[in-house]
């Protein structure tokens, strides 16, 4: 047997671990790789899996782009380890019968005929393979692909996620081209780029009339992709599927409830038409029916929302007509004309409830993508800014050329900026006595939020009330309240939590012990005393 496993770069470099088994004979495969064989080899990988994600997540990043490209990693990482584990469970559950049967072939009687026979099939494949390679250690190959992540054969590092110049490789969004569709929409406002970036994710503001057929392919096949595809890009690791669909577990209770924002809850329709229902099963026939008067006809079938006129057998007969019916069986010409809306009313209550509920979807990832839309307004107004200088300067010039002695570096995008200052709204490095000021040369490192590094006290005191804490915290199972403000370990977090776990415990009240009861001669007794009193009959 030939066993190789192979690290294949594919699709911008998106590794894939393949295990391969090379033979011409299927039946000497499953001779020399047993069953066991299979499973050892899936819990090996499953251990240098996470071993390799382990060090990756350790490993410090000095880019942004390594820390999108370290995120994409483990992101491919995990997906193989949940592909293993699911092969693991499948060998395990054993449908077919071959684990059993190879344990019984191993334990029998036959043991060591067994075993020779299986190194015998291995002493005949490799004489009539001789130009198999080795098989390289699974460690090795692991080795291996931990070097390939640092950058690529011609020295250029790793882009394992494609982003847009505007984009900033994940910083910023581009929603340039949603922005043109926004435009498009009849009756929004017209809004700048700017503004329209305060503002894209306050649909609540929006009255519902305006919410057409065009906007919801606004929102269904532009604004909800792109924002979805880079929170996928940019922050692989959140699992969105399965958050999205709490989301819309949420929404569900709040549509029904009425309280989704920007949706108030309709009172009235069709069938609001008051009356009180009959229950037609103890009548056999229309005359029977008849009996009840015209009073409690008309309320009956203002119930069901169908014309109440007419002599006393007239609706009688109408009402005796829906029996063991539904409404789909019965003439529309017996309802109230208003009932035949209901159907063109559900239908636009439907199309309702699916543009409010891809609102809430639309909510969160703009809640998940605060740090970048915060990010992007900066760089559009950066952008705008150094636009209007040049501009000035165009018209200072008159148009004139201008030699190459007199030109300024920071015309070429060139900034002087030796001490790697942050740069301010107009894209040049703010002063240094502001930059100490602020305290932005000193560096955070959370071990809840991920190993995040937070530049500053003022981000860092910031961060607590965050959702990328937040979500830290929830991951460990501890409340994001006061008593852990300005706790960055998961050690220190967790021993807090017990301490106060156990205070509470310990400042429960305890019925047995401090539960009072009085006995016969006016004492004043615990619950346990009261209750040895009373089975000695000394009470």
């Amino acid at each position: 047997m030939y066993l190789s496993r192979k690290v294949v770069r594919v699709d911008c470099l998106r590794v894939i671990i393949e295990i391969e088994i090379v033979s011409n004979n299927k039946t000497l495969i499953m001779s020399i790789e047993s069953v066991l064989e299979q499973q050892r080899r899936y819990h090996e990988e499953r251990e240098r899996l996470m071993d390799t994600m382990t060090k990756e997540m350790l490993r410090k990043k000095a880019t942004h782009r390594e820390q999108i490209n370290s995120e994409h990693m483990v992101k491919l990482l995990l997906d193989r380890y949940g592909e293993t584990s699911s092969r693991l469970k499948e060998t395990y559950d054993d449908k077919d019968g071959s684990r059993k049967k190879e344990i019984e072939a191993l334990s029998g009687p036959n043991e060591f005929t067994e075993f020779y026979i299986r190194l015998k099939n291995i002493r005949q494949y490799y004489p009539k393979n001789p130009s198999e390679e080795i098989a390289v250690p699974m460690s090795m190959e692991y080795e291996q692909f931990m070097r390939q992540l640092q950058e690529t054969e011609d020295g250029e590092p790793l882009a394992l996620a494609s982003f847009t110049d505007e984009e900033g490789y994940g910083r910023f969004l581009d929603l340039h081209q949603c922005y043109e569709v926004y435009l498009n929409v009849k009756g929004l406002d017209k809004l700048d780029y700017i503004t329209y970036l305060q503002r894209f994710d306050r649909l609540y503001e929006m009255s519902k009339d305006r919410k057409n057929a065009e906007y919801r392919q606004y929102l269904f096949d532009h604004l909800f992709p792109y924002l979805l595809d880079f929170l996928k890009r940019c922050k692989p690791l959140i699992n969105i599927e399965k958050d999205l669909i709490h989301i819309r577990q949420d929404f569900e209770a709040k549509w029904e409830q009425g309280i989704f924002p920007g949706w108030p809850k309709e009172t009235g329709g069709a069938l609001a038409k008051g009356g009180a229902p009959l229950d037609l099963n103890g009548f056999s026939s229309w005359e029977e029916l008849a009996s009840v008067g015209l009073d409690r006809l008309k309320s009956a079938l203002l119930a069901l929302g169908m014309k109440c006129g007419g002599t006393l057998e007239e609706r009688a007969k109408r009402l005796f007509a829906t029996k063991d019916k539904s409404f789909e069986d019965l003439d529309p010409s017996l309802f109230m004309k208003d009932i035949n809306k209901t159907k063109r009313g559900n239908k636009e209550a439907i199309r309702h409830k699916e543009i409010a509920g891809m609102e809430a979807q639309i909510y969160r990832l703009v809640d998940l993508l605060s740090e970048q839309r915060s990010a992007t307004l900066e760089n559009v107004r950066r952008k705008q800014a150094r636009a209007g200088e040049d501009n000035e300067d165009d018209e200072d010039v008159g148009g004139g050329d201008i030699s190459d002695d007199d030109s300024d570096p920071e015309d070429d995008g060139l900034i002087y900026n030796p001490k790697n200052l942050p740069l301010g709204w107009d894209g040049k490095p703010i002063p240094y006595w502001l930059y100490k000021l602020h305290g932005l040369n000193m560096y955070f490192n959370c071990e809840i939020c991920g190993n995040h590094t937070y530049r500053g006290p003022k981000a860092f005191q910031r961060h607590f009330a965050e959702w990328r804490h937040a979500h830290g915290m929830r991951c460990l199972g501890i409340p994001n309240t006061a008593h852990f403000a300005n706790i960055i370990s998961i050690e220190d977090a967790l021993s807090l939590w017990n301490k106060l776990k156990n205070n509470k415990d310990d400042e429960r009240w305890k019925p047995e012990m401090e539960e009072e009861f009085e006995d016969s001669m006016g004492n004043v007794v615990n619950k346990r005393t009261y209750d040895d009193l009373r089975k000695q009959g000394l009470l």
